[in-house]
């Protein structure tokens, strides 16, 4: 058996001390000037009352509905504004929010009783109206909300107020999941525009909007009001630097309390912690064109990746071998779907079977990646290139900004470009197999390239149980994806990296990166107020 590097191209095995050491080098060179002012004066003075947060990059809306974009719903989601229900990322149990219960009154039909006392921060009551107002609002309406295509679909609801506590909630077909659902709608006034989208949101969250200046500085004060305890800082501000080694610097030089998605080779820092995040990395086999339209080659393509090598030594270890799109916690995950053991003979095999029977494996395949996806993407995808070439194949790699590589990601997909191995990065922050299912393994879904008529049946199937039923038939058609499609080569399910401030208590989970809860940060302890 191979060691864990051994099939990595040559050049990419870089001790991880001398990546630390040249990363620090980095840094100690750039402290004189970016760093040293690296947050220009606008994350604010450390002054024990102020959480300050630094980003990846500027959020493009505060609007909630598109809350389930992580670069907004990690600023909006449970500070600005509230859901009726919450999910809880280590169990997976759905608890009460702004709802305080809901069951199923009918085959189609839920109701949920609200809670009273609550207030908006513009000082506006919270009532059931304001529920069926912003489910309306987020799903119904012509905003072209995120929320709507990623969790909903094209399923409009019927949504009722039956008085200032209680609204139902009637879906098209009969839905076991509504309430998970429901937890990625934001909840905001009736005030609200149904126009347009707003860009500073009103809601019921622990904080508000202070001030939004445009390309500097977001900065939130605590809501006096709040329905529920009082979150320990009064004042929260997020700046954001696209340079993972400056986000590092800010804490390490007390610029910022928190700094998200830092490299992983700072992992051995007092000041980080790592969490599971949700992603899992993979590579999309566009199964529409020769040589990848034979299930010989992309099966081989499974055999041929060295799962453990490429985590160890391009991802510092910060990650778990991949053998399905869901990581663990979600449902539909099954520990028995082991990662694929990599088998290069055996990957060659079926590379020659196959160009025995005339498949043009000569052909060049692009591996399109994404620039900035994570930490070591380009070192990864010229390690899945090599491998590729081990067992026969011709592959070029093709970095690609965001914009360009959602051209290959997403329905309608490119034509008359080749044979393309996307390599892409699947976060199921709803914690449940059919939000992965229906975008990534029915065949017409939005981000598959093809599938096949018996596995679309049991998707849609799996889709109306629920409880045990529902775990088992998803993780079934989980497994049946790897023996009978394999559109995916699962690489790994990914960990997060944050810099933590020695002066703050703070344990980051799951959901951490889309949804980072200000109110559960508090101070450390011996810190001064």
């Amino acid at each position: 058996m191979k060691s864990p590097v051994s099939s990595l191209p040559p050049g990419r095995r870089r001790p991880r001390t001398t990546t630390a050491l040249l990363l620090a080098g980095t840094v100690l060179v750039s402290s004189g000037c970016a760093v040293a002012n690296s947050a220009g004066g606008d994350a604010g003075e450390a002054d024990g009352r102020t959480l300050r947060v630094v980003l990846t990059q500027e959020p493009p809306t505060l609007e909630p509905c598109e809350a389930s974009l992580t670069s907004t719903g990690v600023v909006v989601r449970s500070n600005i504004t509230e859901p009726l229900v919450e999910r809880d990322p280590d169990s997976g149990e759905l608890h009460p929010l702004l709802a305080t219960g809901w069951k199923q009154t009918g085959p189609r039909t839920w109701t949920f009783d609200t809670r009273s006392g609550v207030t908006f921060q513009n000082g506006e009551p919270f009532t059931a109206k304001d529920a069926a107002f912003s489910i309306d609002r987020a799903v119904n309406s012509d905003l072209a909300c995120n929320v709507e295509g990623y969790v909903f679909g094209d399923d409009d609801l019927k949504v009722k107020a039956v008085d200032d506590n209680r609204l139902t909630v009637t879906t098209p077909e009969p839905d076991p999941i509504l309430p998970l659902r429901l937890s990625f709608v934001e909840i905001v006034p009736r005030s609200t525009s149904t126009e347009a989208k707003v860009r500073v949101p009103i809601g019921t969250g622990p904080y508000a909007v202070r001030s939004w200046q445009a390309g500097t500085a977001i900065s939130l004060s605590r809501y006096d009001d709040y329905w529920g305890k009082a979150p320990a800082f009064p004042r929260a501000r997020y700046v954001w630097r696209s340079d993972a080694s400056v986000r590092a610097a800010m804490i390490d030089k007390d610029e910022a309390e928190i700094a998200v998605a830092l490299d992983s080779m700072e992992a051995e820092k007092d000041t980080t912690a790592s969490y599971p995040n949700n992603e899992t990395t993979a590579l999309r086999l566009d199964g529409r064109e020769a040589p990848l339209d034979d299930v010989r080659v992309r099966r081989a393509i499974d055999l041929a990746v060295d799962r453990q090598g490429i985590i160890d030594a391009l991802l510092g270890g910060l990650a778990e071998p991949a053998g399905q799109l869901v990581p663990p916690g979600v449902v539909g995950h099954s520990d028995a779907i082991e990662p694929t053991r990599q088998n290069v003979d055996e990957a060659r095999a079926l590379v020659k079977e196959a160009k025995a029977d005339g498949v043009p494996t000569g052909r060049t395949i692009t591996l399109v990646a994404r620039n900035g996806m994570f930490s070591g993407v380009s070192e990864t995808a010229e390690a899945l290139q090599y491998q590729m070439k081990e067992i026969g194949l011709s592959v070029k790699v093709r970095m690609a900004d965001t914009a360009t590589q959602l051209q290959y990601q997403l329905r309608p997909l490119p034509k008359n470009v080749g044979p393309i191995a996307l390599l892409i990065m699947h976060g199921n922050q709803a914690g449940d197999a059919a939000f992965t299912a229906s975008q990534y393994l029915l065949s017409d879904g939005p981000q598959s390239t093809f599938g096949s008529k018996e596995l679309d049946r049991r998707i849609a199937d799996a889709g109306l149980l629920s409880g045990d039923k529902r775990q088992q038939a998803f993780a079934e058609l989980l497994a049946d994806q790897n023996d009978t499609v394999v559109q995916y080569t699962h690489i790994a399910h990914m960990s997060g990296l944050l810099g933590l401030s020695p002066s703050i208590r703070y344990e980051p989970n799951s959901a951490t990166g889309d949804e980072m809860r200000l109110a559960e940060v508090g101070p450390a302890e011996g810190a001064k107020d």
